[in-house]
């Protein structure tokens, strides 16, 4: 493993895809190579990139690797796929999607399966980024389905969300207001040159203003209906917005690379924005509390597998609660106690 990390960190792309396969399918060894990367990262600027299926997301990140490529930058893309329900891994995985970046090597292209995770960014999403970061590429983007609960996880690990919206999907947009709105710090309306391009930017501008009227206090209610551990992302937007910054809408045609020059300049904007403020280093803790909070829960999980199977396993617990003689609160209270009383002995010793 110690191989791999160096030749990762002398700029082995052959290693860095091997590094990331282990990481992605949890092999043997993969935390502790994370845990070396650690030292090794907080150089790149990791931007998200998310929205409807079919608002060109794929197109876009093309063309802004593309425009970084020009300025003389290298980039890691992370694209999360639907997984297939036969082998688990991307369906989209083995389509050319860097039509522009064929063939250059410091445009790093890498499909993942969402693996039925709550909206496919997984911890070992977050672990890949760092791997990427490590290796050294100067922009890291991180490209999502677009359905579900993603939209909102993708917080965890980017410093710079973006949202597309296609022009005239008037749907889309209302459906911002269930959450998407709450995470955007750049939008792109992108199609522009299709009819409704201007209805969408004036939705837009009037969702944002609402909730700048309301003074952020929108931001707290979708997210804490449906996820705690979310909180510290939420108190990120909702200071972010309360220091006054206003998600920029860009107006694209991605196809033909018009948009991407002013949708890069509001990329940096807003990452001079959390540089002036100290954001930046707040949307770091709230990244390591969160992956702290997933490996916790992992962990538990597993060893909560292996009391179970030594209790006989989950069918006979059932079995159990079937035949009236205990109830699941007591079976969990079984199957809890040995490791809550071993955690106990830890602490206090």
């Amino acid at each position: 493993m110690s191989g791999l990390l160096d030749r990762l960190l002398d700029g082995d792309h052959r290693a860095l895809a091997r590094a990331i396969t282990k990481i992605e399918n949890r092999m043997p060894g993969h935390r502790d190579l994370v845990s070396s990367l650690y030292d090794h990262t907080g150089n790149a600027e990791v931007i998200g990139i998310t929205g409807s299926p079919g608002a060109g997301k794929s197109t876009l990140v093309d063309k802004v690797a593309e425009h970084y490529r020009s300025q003389g930058l290298t980039v890691g893309v992370i694209a999360i796929d639907p997984s297939s329900p036969f082998t688990g891994g991307a369906v989209l995985g083995d389509r050319i999607r860097m039509a522009s970046n064929v063939g250059d090597m410091d445009v790093f292209f890498r499909s993942m399966s969402a693996r039925g995770s709550l909206g496919g960014v997984s911890i070992a999403t977050a672990d890949a980024v760092k791997a990427l970061d490590a290796f050294g590429k100067d922009r890291i983007i991180v490209e999502t389905v677009g359905a579900g609960q993603n939209e909102i996880d993708i917080v965890k690990t980017a410093d710079t969300v973006t949202v597309l919206v296609q022009p005239g999907s008037g749907d889309d947009v209302q459906m911002l207001k269930a959450g998407i709105l709450e995470i955007a710090d750049v939008f792109v309306v992108n199609k522009a040159d299709l009819d409704g391009a201007d209805r969408t930017v004036q939705e837009l501008n009037e969702m944002l203003q609402l909730r700048d009227d309301d003074g952020g206090r929108s931001l707290t209610g979708h997210h804490a209906g449906h996820h705690a551990e979310s909180a510290e992302a939420v108190a990120l937007q909702r200071t972010e917005a309360e220091n006054g910054w206003m998600p920029p809408i860009v107006e694209a045609v991605a196809t033909r690379g018009e948009g991407v020059e002013e949708y890069v300049g509001a990329l940096d904007d807003h990452r001079a924005h959390l540089e002036a403020t100290g954001e930046l280093e707040a949307k770091a803790r709230a990244r390591y509390a969160e992956e702290i909070r997933t490996l916790l829960r992992e962990d538990t999980a597993d060893l909560l597998t292996e009391e179970i199977a030594a209790h006989g396993g989950i069918e006979e617990l059932v079995a159990g609660v079937t035949a009236g003689e205990t109830d699941p609160y007591e079976i969990a209270d079984s199957v809890l106690a040995p490791i809550a009383d071993c955690a106990r002995q830890q602490r206090d010793s």
